[in-house]
């Protein structure tokens, strides 16, 4: 009757041990699915808008230059830091 006791034990504390980690997990993963969802409705903006999409591609291949990749990155880092 004493193993049985120690399995059950033994059984209880995985039980405990496993729902803190998988609580863990899920507090873990909470940015990384809101970043996850943005970046789904920028594709479906795109998706419903492709005109939209492929004008603003054309755009970005015929006028891009390394000053215009260097503001863009400017101004990206700058509204990354506002939305914050």
């Amino acid at each position: 009757m004493n193993r049985l006791q120690s399995l059950a034990q033994r059984r209880r504390e995985l039980v405990e041990r496993s729902a803190a980690q998988r609580a863990a997990m899920i507090a873990d993963a909470g940015p990384l699915l809101q970043k996850a969802g943005s970046l789904d409705r920028i594709v479906a903006s795109a998706r419903r808008h492709p005109l939209l999409t492929m004008a603003g591609a054309a755009a970005v291949a015929l006028l891009a230059s390394r000053k215009m990749f260097g503001l863009a990155t400017r101004l990206l880092t700058l509204y990354a830091l506002i939305r914050r």
